[in-house]
């Protein structure tokens, strides 16, 4: 009996021998893989791994940082305040800057690249006009006198004074200028009917007008009644409608066609009765030309003033570019006051998100230690708060873009300039918002890193 017992109990430790092997081998043919992967595309997989470590950690720790900022989401609001306000005052300052910038060039781009702009009055130290049309020092003979320079086309000096201008029961305040017939090649204008003035209305001072859009719309658009050869009222002197000129559009408040022209010796004679003009345009046939014109009409005015060498002028010569330049440096030196302002509110508004970092830290202590007794590092705790000073500053940064372009769209209607706003300003802005937050929550940051565990856990 004990010999098929014994023969059966081995055929079964055969089987199962052989069933230990299979196994086996089917176990080395699937690994076999893993023992052939290459020592390069191990570290990659490692680093793969690691990078999916920090992006969950990264993650968390902004998940952590926002709920934190929404339990106490009041006093993260008021805390902003400050970045809010500073990045307003930076969006509207530049904005209506900008606005200004774009007025000025849009205005000084009429009188073209080749004319020259004469005014009385000495100059500052910084270029700009002084005392400008209070010192009268430029007169009609100076104009005749600058036309017999090489390269001048046209000269006209201009007269200017307010006034109201009457037709029927329709009147309307604008601006009257005298200027010589030149003075429509030298700015450009256009006819839309009726003719310009001629050298015969300067020569025997004819009490002509030439009206701007503007004008004749406001005297003439509600009788619908043809305005050349009509008679209108300037003042208490009547004048015959010559022309209508066509529109060239406004720049801001700021129109060109709200404006009549009469001849020079008519204004003189019979609007403003003066020795002096309160400028004088000359238009230089090339753009090359200008530099030597302007030299020359210097040394004219200086021979003709009596002024002697190395003594102030009682005039100012001006190319467009130069007006430009002179326009641009105020409106830089507004932009960098109005920002030096806003960079105070700025700071305050940094000082205010470490303030309140700093007590955020106190009040989580025992959080912090729990965090660190759990396996927390120091850099995640370091992370959190950073995160959480950067989320309010840039928040501040946001309600500052909306209500600085807000505020900006207002002031830019009030004062009829352009509404320009640049997203270079914009995009600077948020980014000093969020790089103050980074700056003043750092020290908060690194102290609640540096905190003991054992202590922070004992902290009530």
């Amino acid at each position: 009996m004990s010999g098929p017992v014994e023969r059966e109990r081995q055929s079964q430790t055969t089987a199962s021998t052989e069933l230990l092997a299979q196994q086996a081998r089917g176990r080395s043919s699937t690994q076999a893989p893993q023992f052939q992967t290459s020592p390069v595309e191990r570290g990659k997989q490692l680093q793969r791994r690691r990078e999916v470590h920090r992006g969950s950690l990264l993650v968390a720790n902004f998940a952590s940082a926002f709920e934190s900022l929404w339990a106490n989401r009041l006093r993260s609001l008021l805390t902003t305040i400050g970045v809010v306000i500073g990045v307003a005052a930076v969006i509207a300052a530049m904005t209506l800057t900008q606005g200004a910038s774009v007025l000025i060039q849009a205005r000084l781009s009429v009188l073209g690249t080749n004319t020259l702009l004469i005014v009385p009055g000495a100059a500052t130290s910084s270029g700009a006009f002084s005392s400008l049309g209070s010192q009268q020092s430029l007169t009609q003979g100076d104009a005749d006198a600058l036309a017999s320079i090489p390269h001048v086309v046209q000269v006209s000096p201009v007269l200017s004074l307010g006034a109201q201008v009457i037709y029927g029961s329709q009147n309307w305040n604008t601006r009257i200028q005298g200027v010589y017939p030149g003075y429509q090649q030298i700015q450009g204008w256009e006819i839309a009917s009726g003719r310009w003035l001629n050298a015969h209305d300067e020569l025997a001072g004819l009490p002509v007008a030439v009206l701007g859009q503007v004008v004749a719309n406001s005297l003439f658009g509600p009788s619908g009644t043809n305005p050349v050869g009509q008679t209108i009222r300037i003042g208490t002197q009547m004048f015959r409608v010559v022309g209508v000129l066509q529109p060239k559009g406004s720049f801001g408040a700021f129109t060109q066609d709200d404006v009549v022209f009469v001849p020079f010796t008519a204004a003189v004679i019979r609007l403003k009765n003066t020795g002096y003009v309160d400028q004088i345009q000359v238009l230089v046939d090339k753009a090359e030309h200008v530099d030597a014109v302007q030299r020359a009409a210097d040394a004219t005015l200086l021979k003709r003033h009596r002024i002697s060498a190395g003594s102030p002028a009682d005039f100012q010569i001006r190319n467009a570019n130069q007006l430009l330049q002179t326009a641009q440096q105020a409106t830089q030196t507004l932009t960098l006051l109005l920002v030096g302002i806003a960079g105070i509110s700025l700071t305050v508004g940094g000082i205010g998100i470490m303030n309140i970092m700093l007590v955020s830290v106190t009040e989580r202590t025992r959080e912090i230690g729990v965090r660190m007794a759990v396996g927390a590092r120091r850099r995640d705790i370091r992370n959190q708060f950073l995160i959480e000073a950067l989320t309010l500053s840039s928040l501040g940064g946001i309600l500052g873009i909306i209500l600085g372009l807000l505020v900006g769209w207002l002031m830019t209607t009030n004062f009829g300039v352009p509404f320009v706003p640049q997203p270079l300003s914009i995009l600077l802005a948020f980014g000093v918002s969020a790089l103050v937050g980074i700056t003043f929550g750092f020290y908060p940051a690194v102290r609640a890193a540096r905190l003991d565990p054992i202590i922070a856990l004992r902290t009530e």
